[in-house]
């Protein structure tokens, strides 16, 4: 795995870190951020859509990212977009 470091939150002290990355080999967004509260976690679990299952499998997580972050999401896509061109 090449993960391509994107940018950290500036707005967290030295024990908290969430984290953008991109994952250059597989062209996918990677995301280290905050647990969800139990009620959060249970809203999403309850949200239904067309097309999306009822609940969270196994295999995928909640994580809530600050919104400040939101340039390095936006850079993170960029070099996503960018990768897949070549």
């Amino acid at each position: 795995m090449a993960l391509q470091f994107i940018g950290i939150d500036p707005g967290t002290g030295d024990d908290e870190s969430p984290t953008v990355w991109v994952d250059q080999e597989s062209n996918e967004l990677v995301f280290q951020g905050w647990k969800p509260s139990p009620e959060l976690e249970a809203e999403c679990t309850a949200f239904e859509v067309p097309g999306h299952a009822k609940g969270i499998p196994d295999h995928e997580a909640v994580i809530r990212i600050p919104a400040r972050m939101a340039h390095m999401i936006r850079e993170a896509c960029d070099a996503v977009e960018r990768s897949s061109l070549r």
